[in-house]
């Protein structure tokens, strides 16, 4: 049995119809080496079986929370059925690309039940058409939520159901599990009380070391400041979120962003993502007439872990904005432009320091942060507010090795995230295999036409392709050009 921290216990409080709190990894396995003897939906779950306990999550369910006047905990389900947890189903016809991206769209829709481990997984099959994917492939979506994980701890989830090498299934494990009990009544209650009445000590406690962070990380980004701060504006895509989901991706050569970071001096695969999208969202809302003055900016989850936490569960994450440069046209230039922001970013962040976010969860109920994040939200979502960031990017680093489940062989990996009001776009970003994706979800209400906004994203990506081109091409020539020394006047 385990005690949820206030950060895990904020996205429950967060979950309703129209905003599902979880992450979707959708894995797709390349078996062609494996023509003669096919996948079987029970090698699968036979898979899953012996991996269970690589992972705490797969088997706890949510117990106790006091209606919201503390945080819930982990306990064990007895009753855990793993046939209830991971599905098979058929793409339906016409089995192409876009029935694909409609089918992951309805699953990432729907949310989980909340009275059992927090966690899902649909294997489907008929995937023969869609372009772009290897004959006789399957995928399988996963559905965890965002509690019980974060993105790196997500990948590291991923990392467990698989293995270095093709066999078929893993062997047995000594796995000692037991169910539990759910916590009594009064072990529930009397934990409640003694949390509220240390919430006031707690608050002094964590106020007297936010402000000093705060002051000091204010002083070290003046001290270190690029360029001005991106001014705050709206978008289409900062209003309430509807109950639907659309959803499509770009799969780009890894190699091609690498060579794209290469261009500027300092730049990381991250700042390449973030003007990809910026100069994708720049065609789309260009479009529409809809492209603001002054740059749009995204908020980036990073990984706050270290030493010994590096490879546990939960969120240990924070967060950086970053200028995605919509306001300029020229696509080498937007790179320069978002990797000065990104840079000013991470400082602050960094100065700022690990726990503060974690900090700022423990100070208030659990229930009173979850009325007052949705109230805040929902009153910002309706209303005119500029904000300080209008798209979500979340780029987790694929696995290093290559993976294998049942046999087949993991070729890619894409992902989606959960959406809020003000925060309708989210772009997970996913590494495998050579390649790396942006699949981008949003509601349908905010973007009719996802199709394009993947044509705006691939063009924006060629573009930049061709600019760090041109420029390396110039640098080659300056580099081989003889120096010719003038010869001395006579």
């Amino acid at each position: 049995m385990q005690k949820l921290t206030e950060m895990d216990s904020s996205f429950l409080q967060q979950e309703t119809p129209r905003t599902p709190m979880h992450i979707s990894p959708i894995l797709v396995y390349d078996q062609s080496a494996r023509r003669d003897h096919p996948v079987r939906f029970k090698e699968i779950l036979t898979t899953f079986e012996r991996n269970l306990h690589k992972s705490t999550i797969f088997r706890r369910k949510l117990a106790g929370g006091a209606f919201g006047l503390d945080t819930p905990y982990w306990v064990e389900d007895p009753d855990f059925d793993l046939e209830f947890h991971v599905r098979h189903i058929a793409l339906p016809q016409p089995g192409d690309w876009r029935q694909f991206c409609i089918l992951l769209a309805r699953l990432h829709a729907r949310g989980l039940d909340m009275k059992r481990p927090l966690w899902e997984a649909y294997v489907i099959e008929g995937l023969n058409k869609v372009a772009g994917l290897p004959k006789h492939s399957f995928a399988i979506m996963l559905k965890i939520h965002h509690s019980a994980i974060d993105g790196i701890s997500g990948a590291e989830i991923i990392t467990a159901i698989h293995s270095l090498t093709d066999e078929l299934v893993p062997p047995p494990a000594d796995d000692p599990w037991r169910g539990e009990s759910d916590p009594s009544e009064w072990q529930v209650w009397s934990q409640a009380s003694v949390n509220t009445l240390r919430r006031p000590a707690t608050f002094f406690d964590k106020i007297q070391r936010l402000v000093p962070a705060v002051i000091r990380a204010n002083r070290q980004s003046a001290e270190h400041r690029a360029m001005q701060r991106a001014p705050m504006v709206r978008c289409r895509f900062n209003g309430p979120v509807s109950s639907t989901r659309v959803t499509d991706a770009l799969i780009m050569d890894l190699e091609q962003v690498k060579a794209i970071r290469r261009a500027v001096e300092g730049a990381t695969v991250n700042d390449a993502i973030v003007a990809i999208v910026g100069g994708g969202l720049r065609k789309y809302l260009q479009s529409k007439n809809e492209l603001p003055d002054t740059t749009l900016s995204c908020t980036a989850p990073i990984n706050m872990r270290q030493g010994s936490s590096s490879t546990s569960s939960g969120n240990q994450v924070s967060n950086m904005t970053i200028s995605m440069a919509t306001d300029i046209a020229d696509p080498l230039e937007r790179l320069r432009a978002v990797n000065l922001s990104a840079r000013e970013s991470k400082a602050y962040a960094e100065a700022l320091g690990t726990s503060v976010i974690m900090d700022m969860s423990e100070i208030m109920v659990p229930q009173v942060l979850g009325w007052s994040m949705r109230a805040v939200s929902l009153a910002t979502a309706s209303s005119n507010v500029p904000l300080p960031f209008n798209v979500v990017i979340s780029n987790v680093p694929g696995p290093q090795a290559t993976l294998y489940l049942a046999g087949a062989r993991l070729d890619l990996i894409m992902g989606m995230g959960p959406l809020l009001h003000t925060m309708g776009l989210f772009h997970g970003v996913f590494s495998a295999a050579g390649r790396i994706t942006i699949n981008f979800l949003s509601c349908r209400e905010m973007l009719p036409d996802p199709a394009f906004y993947q044509q705006c994203l691939r063009e924006a990506f060629e573009e930049l392709r061709r600019a760090t081109q041109r420029a390396a091409s110039a640098a080659a020539r300056s580099m081989a050009r003889p120096n010719r020394a003038r010869l001395p006047p006579v």
